[in-house]
């Protein structure tokens, strides 16, 4: 992916010398966790990191003298120009619409943070917040893209970036209100059919960008599709289930099957419109 020539974001908020200490992590939260590690990759709900944080003492936060590695300095780079090339993107497309694009902050983090959805831990993968409109992201999770579901390169980190910045537009758009509410009242497996729909959405909008970022800026190289297909692969509902517990519940999918996601993401790219990712259709 050709991106050492794009523009920064200013809009970076670098926790990586934070520490929290107290609270949701004195106690049970790696038990937790575990326990969500079927949904951990690309989109956790906050409504459960809410849950988590009910009832749990306050946490306290440290500040360390943090010095990233030359290889982490340059992956927040690397971070920084994905998160502007997408307000690129959505900012043309808001415009075009007649609407104004408000750009998402992007928090980095190490080990633990504390969102205004609750504490989470890096454990969780990155995930978007909208009661304070950020994304969060431990850069740790990209190695453990790499080693844990074979889905290496820049461009399949650039995936992860994109699908999370679709959540933000989900709720500058209203959808993921919208999905809030039609889960209200239905079953647990109803319920996940529409969290399902919604990250195909976003796995759409991120196919979305990097059509929209590469008819602009030329940033794809030979081979980077094929590094965001196999992301999307990797993290299928049904691969994780049987590689954490050998058999799959579809029922209890929250995120797609690798066919859905790689579908979806292929619709983007290939479209570059917004029109095209209606899952809910």
């Amino acid at each position: 992916m050709r991106w050492r020539k794009g523009r920064r974001s200013s809009n970076i908020e670098d926790r990586r010398g934070q520490r929290l200490r107290g609270g949701a992590f004195k106690g049970g939260i790696g038990t937790i966790v575990v326990a969500l590690a079927l949904g951990y990759f690309l989109g956790i709900d906050p409504s459960v990191l809410m849950q988590l944080q009910q009832g749990l003492g306050p946490a306290t936060t440290t500040e360390t003298d943090y010095q990233p590695t030359p290889e982490e300095a340059e992956l927040a780079d690397f971070v920084s120009v994905v998160l502007a090339d997408t307000e690129d993107t959505w900012r043309e497309i808001f415009s075009s619409a007649g609407r104004t694009y408000e750009e998402p902050k992007l928090v980095l983090f190490s080990g633990s943070v504390r969102s205004a959805c609750g504490m989470a831990s890096a454990a969780m993968g990155p995930f978007y917040c909208p009661a304070d409109r950020k994304v969060y992201i431990d850069l740790s999770f990209f190695s453990d893209l790499k080693r844990r579901h074979g889905a290496p390169g820049d461009f399949a980190q650039a995936y992860v970036i994109a699908h999370e910045v679709g959540h933000h537009v989900q709720t500058l758009l209203g959808t993921s209100k919208q999905v809030r509410q039609a889960q209200q009242g239905l079953g647990k497996s109803a319920a996940n059919e529409l969290s399902v729909k919604q990250e195909l959405q976003a796995d759409c909008y991120a196919g979305l960008w990097g059509n929209h970022a590469d008819r602009s800026r030329q940033v794809l190289e030979r081979g980077d599709i094929e590094e965001a297909l196999d992301a999307a692969t990797a993290i299928g509902d049904d691969r994780l289930q049987k590689q954490s517990q050998g058999y799959v519940v579809p029922e209890s999918f929250t995120h797609g099957t690798s066919e859905q996601r790689v579908r979806w993401f292929k619709r983007g790219i290939e479209h570059g419109d917004a029109g095209k990712c209606n899952t809910f259709n």
